[in-house]
């Protein structure tokens, strides 16, 4: 005899992953599609997205690839429209593209930093939920999943437009958790701390077991899917009474003091 009443499924759900090319994106769109969704894969590395997308779909299961610029409105607009098509409707949105730009608050590039942050960090995360929510609004129990950083719980030194950008998707997350919740739609975000990804490949190994040593509880960086499995668990038709939260997905890190 069944004696739960939530699913922990989410086969059959339409599935939009941004930065769906590579890290946890890549990671995310894979794991999504071997749980039965239908898995829109987008990033504008056209060329490395399509092999995440050739993967998925010789494992046989429901993928399609879309290239997308998210520093361009129309197209996102255009693009979530296409998805939304192709697929019938859109019941999960993961916000997890993203770049990262460091520099000095009075270095002759902190301008291009700054502007190059927010838009992809923050505003694409607005753009792409705006375009969605019609088709969110028609799901049974929309989610909306946006990845942080523990960045946007700590900072680090010439890092304010990554730290300004990743604070506001936390702020972002919590208010339309609020505004969405009576829709039954639900807002929350991942803050991954240190990630094997592309954002990381060019610090040193020595550097990195260096600093996991010293300030992650579990003393080493994490694998991608293990941020997959992370956002997976908020968008189970069973998390229907999580919405407002930013998870820190970073062995400890946020909670060690020494």
């Amino acid at each position: 005899m069944k004696l739960s009443k939530l699913s922990r499924s989410i086969e059959g759900r339409v599935a939009i992953v941004t930065g769906a090319a590579s890290g946890m994106g890549a990671a995310t769109a894979k794991l999504f599609s071997e749980c039965g969704a239908k898995v829109a894969a987008l990033d504008r590395n056209e060329g490395q997205l399509m092999e995440v997308v050739r993967e998925i779909d010789a494992a046989g299961y429901s993928v399609k690839g879309w290239n997308l610029n998210l520093l361009d409105r129309n197209a996102i607009d255009s693009v979530i429209s296409q998805v939304a098509e192709y697929f019938g409707g859109i019941d999960i949105l993961i916000n997890n593209a993203g770049i990262s730009r460091f520099a000095p608050i009075d270095s002759e590039d902190y301008e291009d930093a700054w502007e190059d942050s927010l838009g992809v960090l923050l505003t694409a995360h607005i753009r792409t939920i705006r375009a969605a929510l019609p088709h969110l609004r028609n799901s049974l129990g929309g989610r909306i999943v946006n990845i942080a950083s523990t960045e946007g719980l700590g900072a680090t030194k010439n890092g304010s437009p990554y730290t300004a950008a990743k604070t506001g998707v936390i702020g972002l997350s919590r208010s339309l958790a609020v505004e969405l919740g009576d829709e039954g739609i639900t807002v929350n975000c991942i803050c991954p701390g240190p990630i094997r990804t592309g954002m990381t490949d060019d610090i040193p190994e020595a550097n990195k077991k260096e600093f996991a040593r010293r300030r992650v509880a579990l003393k080493r960086y994490a694998d991608p899917e293990e941020v997959a499995h992370a956002t997976l668990s908020l968008v189970l038709p069973a998390a229907s009474f999580i919405t407002g939260v930013a998870l820190p997905v970073d062995g400890g890190l946020t909670i060690k003091n020494a």
